[in-house]
C-alpha cells in the first residue's frame, strides 16, 4: 500500500466519460480524486491541485491536451494517460513509450489496466525519464502551429493563423501570455501562437489600452472585470471571460491607478 493516495486529475471535457472515470477512480483506495476539469482551465487547476496523475483528454474546446501540457511547469509534470476518441491520437502519444492512452470508448478493464500502470510509473524510479520523453512529445516542431504578427499599427493587428491572416483590431484582444520563445495572444475566445517576445508586445500595446500584470503576462483594461486579492500583495487580475491572470505585487498599485485614471 502506497503510503499516500495517488493524487489524480480528470481533464475532460465530455461528463459522461468523466463520470465513468469518476466511479472507476471511487473503487480504487490508493487513489485520490483531487479534481475535474477542461481546457483552458485546466492549466490553472493542475498548477494549484499538483496532481501526481492526470487523465488527459486530446481534444477539448479552445485548448487541446498537448497545449495544456506546454503551458505547464517542465519540472513538474505530472504522469499523463492520454484519453481520446481519436486512434490518430492514441499513436501519437504512444510513439513516446513511457505514456499510455486510453481510447474512447473503453472498458472497465482498460481504465483499470492503464491506472495500475500509471500507479507503478508513479512510485517506480522513471518519473523522470517519463517527463524527458513527454517533454519530447509535446515539444516537437509539428506539434504547434507557429505565425507571425504585425502589432506597428495603431488600429490593427495582423496575426499569421496556420496560412491564413487574421486582422484584428486591438480591442479584441483580451490578454496575451508568454510561451517560451513565443506569446499566445488570446483573443475572440480563440488563441494565436507567435513568434515573438512579450517585451516587444509590451512595448507596442502598453499604453494604448493594455497593461503588463506580471512578466509573463499583458491584458486589456477594458476586458478587465475586477482585481482580485490573493496573498503576500499578489492578486488575479479576472477578465470578463473569466480568465485569471497573476497581477505581481510590484504592478498592483501602478495597474489599479491606470484602471481607475483610464489613462
Amino acid at each position: 500500500m502506497a503510503a499516500h493516495p495517488l493524487r489524480v486529475m480528470l481533464v475532460e471535457d465530455e461528463a459522461p466519460a468523466r463520470e465513468t472515470m469518476r466511479g472507476l477512480l471511487a473503487r480504487d483506495p490508493e487513489v485520490e480524486l483531487v479534481g475535474e476539469t477542461w481546457g483552458a482551465r485546466s492549466v490553472e487547476a493542475i498548477r494549484t491541485e499538483a496532481p501526481e496523475l492526470i487523465f488527459l483528454d486530446v481534444r477539448m474546446p479552445r485548448m487541446d491536451g498537448f497545449e495544456v501540457l506546454r503551458r505547464l511547469d517542465p519540472d513538474r509534470l505530472p504522469v499523463v494517460v492520454f484519453v481520446t476518441a481519436y486512434e490518430e491520437h492514441a499513436v501519437e502519444a504512444f510513439e513516446v513509450r513511457a505514456l499510455d492512452y486510453v481510447l474512447k470508448p473503453f472498458t472497465d478493464e482498460r481504465f483499470t489496466e492503464a491506472l495500475a500502470r500509471a500507479k507503478e510509473r508513479v512510485r517506480g524510479s522513471g518519473v523522470e525519464s517519463l517527463r524527458r520523453e513527454l517533454l519530447a512529445l509535446v515539444r516537437r516542431p509539428d506539434a504547434r502551429q507557429v505565425g507571425a504578427a504585425d502589432f506597428t499599427r495603431p488600429d490593427r493587428v495582423v496575426l499569421d493563423d496556420g496560412g491564413a491572416t487574421v486582422v484584428l483590431p486591438p480591442s479584441r484582444i483580451t490578454w496575451v501570455e508568454a510561451s517560451g520563445p513565443y506569446v499566445i495572444v488570446h483573443a475572440e475566445g480563440r488563441e494565436y501562437l507567435v513568434r515573438t517576445s512579450l517585451t516587444a508586445i509590451d512595448e507596442r500595446l502598453t499604453g494604448h489600452g493594455f497593461f503588463r500584470v506580471h512578466r509573463s503576462a499583458v491584458v486589456g483594461l477594458d476586458h478587465v472585470r475586477e482585481v482580485r486579492p490573493i496573498s503576500h500583495g499578489d492578486a488575479l487580475v479576472v477578465l470578463r471571460d473569466g480568465t485569471k491572470v497573476k497581477l505581481s505585487r510590484a504592478r498592483r498599485e501602478r495597474f489599479e491607478e491606470v484602471l481607475r485614471s483610464g489613462e
